[in-house]
């Protein structure tokens, strides 16, 4: 459970930084995304079909965590009003020689349904983790992938995350 917990506290940044960087930039500031006005609720339930969407590209035989989104302040903004939403999730092959199949898919078909991919390569770990990074402004989301081959169980560990919504008007962030 700890290296789960810090792969993911090492993920989360990484993909945060990635939106920030990314074209979904709100115009008023240059620095923090824009997704929009959602409710939590509704945001959360719109990035889960976006994980199932990078799901259904990856076409090979295997399972995916089950794991609900959650909701996260957004940096220098009221948390009364501004939140993301992040989905972290893993796929695991049926085979673990299939990982590099479900990697060369989502490589492959992320630019095709509108993901850029902005990072592709190792990480720092000890593993030299397989990274991917991506974003896509239509969706104003971005997805960090890391191939893990040397776990005891053999993974693709996902992130997706959301740009900075605003709740509607008299409505306050439910944080889940």
């Amino acid at each position: 459970m700890k290296i789960r917990l810090s792969t993911f506290a090492v993920a989360l940044p990484l993909v945060l930084t990635t939106l920030t960087g990314c074209g979904m930039t709100d115009k008023e500031t240059d620095d923090v995304p824009s997704a929009g006005t959602s409710t939590s609720s509704d945001a959360a339930d719109a990035l889960e079909k976006i994980s199932s969407g990078i799901y259904d590209l990856i076409e090979v035989k295997g399972k995916a965590s089950d794991s609900r989104a959650g909701v996260e302040e957004c940096p220098g903004k009221d948390s009364d009003t501004y939140f993301k939403v992040f989905h972290p999730w893993s796929f695991y092959p049926t085979s673990p020689s299939d990982l590099d199949a479900a990697m060369e898919q989502l490589k492959e078909r992320l630019p095709k349904h509108g993901w850029k991919i902005v990072e592709y390569g190792p990480d720092t770990s000890r593993n030299r983790n397989i990274v991917l990074i991506a974003d896509n402004d239509a969706e104003k989301a971005g997805v960090h992938i890391a191939k893990m081959p040397k776990r005891e169980r053999p993974k693709l560990d996902l992130t997706v995350v959301s740009g900075c919504y605003k709740v509607p008007e008299g409505q306050k962030v439910e944080y889940f």
